[in-house]
């Protein structure tokens, strides 16, 4: 299997050293994101007026994007949790649209590009780990 040393959405050197400088290591992480957030999307817009399960969709995409180098993705995650958790705080604030909107054009572009660069270089895996 080839580790990647570009992969576009993903900052690989800084996320290979927080895993001890181990691409394999990193390269596993990625599989698993792929898989793991396969779904997210939908499950996440089904959270949409639940304050409390959407911060927690929400915070689970940031960790995992921090974890695998992601950093505009968990960027833009961390921009809408803060605005959740300041409704769950108690403020009557209206949170913008514009920042679901922003975090699903950062999911997709970044999701599609971990799920294609593994199934490219995972042939028979489909995107899944086995």
């Amino acid at each position: 299997m080839s580790v990647p040393r570009t992969l576009d959405g993903f900052d690989v050197t800084a996320a290979v050293e927080r895993m001890l400088d181990q691409p394999m290591l990193w390269w596993q992480a990625v599989g698993l994101f792929v898989e793991h957030f396969a779904d997210w999307e939908q499950g996440w817009q089904e959270s949409v007026g639940d304050h409390g399960r959407e911060q927690k969709r929400v915070h689970a995409l940031r960790s995992a994007a921090a974890n695998v180098g992601a950093t505009a993705l968990a960027a833009t995650a961390a921009d809408l949790e803060n605005q959740l958790l300041k409704c769950l705080a108690g403020q009557e604030i209206a949170v913008p649209d514009s920042l679901r909107q922003d975090l699903r054009q950062s999911f997709r572009h970044t999701w599609l590009s971990a799920a294609g660069a593994w199934k490219s270089a995972t042939p028979g895996s489909e995107g899944r780990l086995g």
